[in-house]
């Protein structure tokens, strides 16, 4: 089935050494098993029909339901899409990994998997080291199963060092008011340097610097509670501090990472990334420090950010 295609993006930057014009918003995380798959694909087509055509999934996410999903959305424009796929288990044979991925997904090939939560410099070493993943990652880009390796790393330590091993098409981090600044200030001009792709995550910091969450919509065991806004009772929840969808994206996108990658589960979801997208204008580097600050109170009492080597900081 074709999908007629809104356009509101239009493909604007070079992802990379991979060459591919990519829009600026990526669709990610369109994964959740209480939800039915036609609903779903229905979702990952709206964002497609914007002109969205970067799309992210991995076999861990809801046990291959998400890579079901993104098989299914695709269909009738794969060949307009950039789609990346994770490799999970960082221990086991590559291959045996990628076909079964492969199969969920309806594919011959993806554009690029990517090693999948790759934070550790050991891990790193054994994967790059002779027959190791990264070896076996080449040997199917060789037999034309993908065509891009890379790694999605939660660690500016393990990115820096994939990026000086010349070990990466692609690298997936973390980009957003509240990161570990290495991503910022060592990470993303590296990946910039050395003309590899970067499509960075966590703008919302899993949701938790857009609402009371700690993390991925669930919900938090110890809730404020005060005076509502509108003169409630004194016992009445109340609302932690939190910043909107558009300062968390435009700060991203005034760092300038290739792609940035958003849960676009929902069409609401959607659509206030869409908006925010489009009136993007640069911030200013105050704009940038105010963000940040309330950043830091917005994330408060919400647990780890595990995407930090020091999830407080």
């Amino acid at each position: 089935m074709q999908i007629e295609k809104i356009s509101t993006f239009s493909p604007c930057r070079v992802l990379g050494k991979t060459g591919f014009q990519a829009t600026i918003l990526g669709i990610g995380d369109l994964a959740d098993r209480s939800l039915p798959l036609t609903t779903l694909v229905n979702t990952g087509r709206r964002a497609i029909a914007a002109g969205l055509n970067v799309i992210d999934t991995a076999p861990g996410y809801e046990d291959g339901y998400s890579e079901e999903v993104v098989g299914e959305a695709i269909k009738g424009v794969r060949e307009q899409l950039f789609v990346i796929d994770k490799v999970d288990e960082l221990e086991r044979d590559v291959a045996p990994q990628i076909d079964a991925s492969l199969r969920r997904l309806q594919l011959e090939f993806t554009d690029a998997f990517v090693f999948h939560n790759l934070s550790k410099l050991e891990t790193l070493q054994r994967l790059a080291a002779p027959g190791g993943g990264f070896d076996q990652l080449a040997a199917c880009i060789k037999a034309g199963k993908t065509r891009f390796r890379g790694i999605s790393s939660h660690h500016p330590d393990v990115l820096l060092a994939a990026l000086q091993a010349d070990l990466c098409d692609l690298l997936m981090f973390p980009i957003g008011p509240f990161v570990d600044a290495r991503y910022i200030t060592e990470v993303l001009p590296l990946a910039k340097a050395k003309n590899v792709g970067t499509v960075c995550f966590k703008t919302f910091g899993a949701g938790k610097l857009l609402g009371d969450t700690v993390g991925y919509n669930q919900p938090l065991q110890l809730r404020p509670r005060g005076k509502l806004s509108s003169g409630g009772s004194n016992d009445a929840e109340a609302v932690w501090p939190r910043l909107s969808v558009s300062e968390c994206l435009h700060y991203t996108l005034t760092l300038d990472p290739d792609v940035a990658l958003l849960g676009l589960s929902f069409p609401n979801e959607q659509d206030a990334a869409f908006a925010a997208a489009q009136s993007f204008q640069p911030l200013s580097s105050e704009q940038m420090a105010e963000i940040r600050a309330r950043a830091v109170i917005a994330r408060q009492n919400k647990g780890d950010c595990w995407w930090n080597p020091n999830p407080q900081k």
